[in-house]
């Protein structure tokens, strides 16, 4: 297998993915032992981390599961239903688009 690519677009590619990366947060539970899943001891504080790139910095402390999620994982925004128009009541008359009534059609 040969793979030719030139270094300028390996070097671009990998750009991108760091400046795509950055930014992310996650939660690690600051207890004894090993790193274990997120959801094993829900009670104990989180350090919440930001990967800069080359490492991962504490940027905050959260004192449980909960609080930590409620961080990494704001609710969405809550969309806003437009306010109905008030429309003026309809006059008297067939107007141009509403259908007449069966008086009406049997008056003509």
């Amino acid at each position: 297998m040969q793979d030719d690519e030139p270094l300028e677009q390996w070097a671009r590619r990998r750009a991108e993915r760091r400046a795509a990366s950055m930014g992310k947060q996650r939660a690690v539970p600051l207890g004894n032992g090993p790193h274990r899943g997120a959801h094993v001891d829900p009670v104990a504080p989180r350090a919440i981390e930001e990967w800069t790139g080359t490492e991962w910095q504490v940027v905050g402390i959260a004192e449980n599961l909960a609080a930590a999620q409620s961080l990494l994982y704001p609710p969405p925004p809550v969309q806003k239903k437009p306010a109905e128009w008030d429309r003026p009541s309809m006059g008297k008359g067939r107007g141009r688009h509403r259908k007449p009534t069966p008086a009406e059609e049997r008056e003509q």
